[in-house]
C-alpha cells in the first residue's frame, strides 16, 4: 500500500470524500480537478507561446471556481485550507472516483 506523509492514500482519499459528498460539489470537482491538471503542463509550454499560455490559464482559473463553486453547495470550505497537503489528494480521489471506488 503506497503512503503520502506517512498516511496510506486510501485514508487520505477517504477523508477527502467524506468531505465531497453534494453531488453538485462532486460534479464540480470531476471537471474542475482535470481542468487544473491539464493547464499545468499547459502553462510550462507556455513560457514559449502566449497562446499556450492563455489557454492553460483560462483552465487552471475554470478548475479552479468549480472547485470552490462545489464547496458552496456542499457548505463546507475546501480540505486544503484546513491541511495542505490535500492539494495533493484531490486527482487521487477523481481517479478513484473514476474507477468508481469514491
Amino acid at each position: 500500500m503506497s503512503t503520502f506523509f506517512g498516511r496510506a492514500w486510501d485514508d487520505w482519499i477517504a477523508e477527502y470524500a467524506e468531505s465531497h459528498q453534494h453531488p453538485k460539489n462532486r460534479l464540480c470537482h470531476s471537471i474542475g480537478i482535470p481542468l487544473i491538471v491539464v493547464s499545468i503542463p499547459l502553462l510550462i509550454a507556455g513560457i514559449w507561446s502566449p497562446t499556450i499560455l492563455w489557454i492553460g490559464l483560462a483552465l487552471f482559473v475554470i478548475g479552479w471556481i468549480l472547485q470552490f463553486i462545489g464547496h458552496a453547495y456542499e457548505g463546507k470550505p475546501p480540505e486544503f485550507f484546513r491541511d495542505w497537503r490535500f492539494l495533493f489528494v484531490g486527482l487521487r480521489w477523481w481517479i478513484a472516483k473514476m474507477k468508481g471506488k469514491a
